[in-house]
């Protein structure tokens, strides 16, 4: 159902609740229509979660929290990318689920895996973990047709400071900027905290790639802009689930994409760092679901 059908108060709701509709999602629409005169893009009702949309979204994400924290006790100088990637792949097929990168529009893989100068998208290979390194693994599983994203750093050994101060930062831009979000929130919200943490850093926040929404499907509505946009963006209505997952770079935040039509690299060689968690918009709150 779109947002432009009119439903008679005492009718049932649109969200399937069986609730009476102005017992249910009559103030949050009449917010909306508020915010849609305002110039704000509002979602459709197909991006607002149902009970059991966000049971199973929460079950993936779960899973893949777990699988991130048991990272740390495996990832260490002197392992190659392919075999933390297989290590995934085998705990995400015990577990009843699947790995969503693996053959998702032909990448070859379980995980993503990007190191220092990688921003995102990296392809896990034979290249052994040396003391130093910086590493990102992005996991994403699917259980029963739901998708639970999220991404962190992992130092390799003993880091050098500034890499270190990169990671803390991209973090300080994820946690602050989930912080810093309310219900009815504009997207843009998101982004202009990240920009003012970067900024304040001088470090660059990559602009070609961005969150997104997610549940049963991989990429939905919205796309979420980690930078300032002048631009009123889509509400951030309660019912939403979507990512949120900054890339810093401690240089310039211009990117390649290398010949594999995958791994992104920053042009200047900086270092590149980045944190993701999937959030669900509560009625009064963002709650983190990774």
């Amino acid at each position: 159902m779109n947002n432009k059908s009119k439903i008679n108060r005492n009718a049932p709701c649109w969200c399937g609740s069986q609730k009476k509709y102005k017992q249910c999602h009559f103030e949050f629409d009449e917010t909306l229509k508020s915010l849609s005169l305002q110039g704000y893009p509002i979602p459709n009702r197909s991006l607002i979660k149902t009970k059991e949309d966000l049971a199973g979204i929460k079950k993936s994400c779960q899973l893949t929290k777990q699988i991130l924290d048991d990272l740390n006790t495996i990832i260490k100088p002197g392992i190659t990318t392919n075999e933390i990637d297989q290590w995934v792949y085998e705990t995400t097929i015990k577990h009843n689920a699947i790995p969503a990168p693996l053959n998702y529009k032909g990448f070859p893989k379980s995980i993503c895996t990007s190191i220092n100068e990688v921003v995102c998208h990296g392809i896990p290979e034979d290249r052994v973990l040396i003391e130093g390194d910086i590493l990102n693994v992005d996991v994403t599983c699917i259980i029963n047709g739901y998708y639970g994203d999220s991404c962190r750093m992992y130092p390799i050994g003993k880091i050098s400071e500034k890499a270190s101060h990169l990671i803390n930062i991209t973090k300080e831009c994820l946690e602050e900027s989930i912080k810093n979000l309310k219900p009815f929130d504009p997207i843009n919200k998101i982004g202009d905290t990240i920009s003012e943490i970067a900024a304040r850093e001088s470090y660059s926040v990559v602009k070609i790639f961005g969150g997104h929404g997610t549940g049963k499907k991989f990429h939905e509505d919205p796309f979420v802009f980690h930078y300032k946009k002048r631009e009123k963006l889509m509400i951030c209505a309660p019912g939403m689930v979507f990512t949120i997952e900054p890339m810093i770079n401690e240089g310039n935040a211009d990117c390649i994409i290398l010949e594999d039509n995958w791994t992104a690299v920053t042009k200047d060689n900086s270092l590149s760092a980045q944190w993701e968690h999937t959030v669900y918009v509560n009625e009064d709150s963002i709650e983190i679901l990774t």
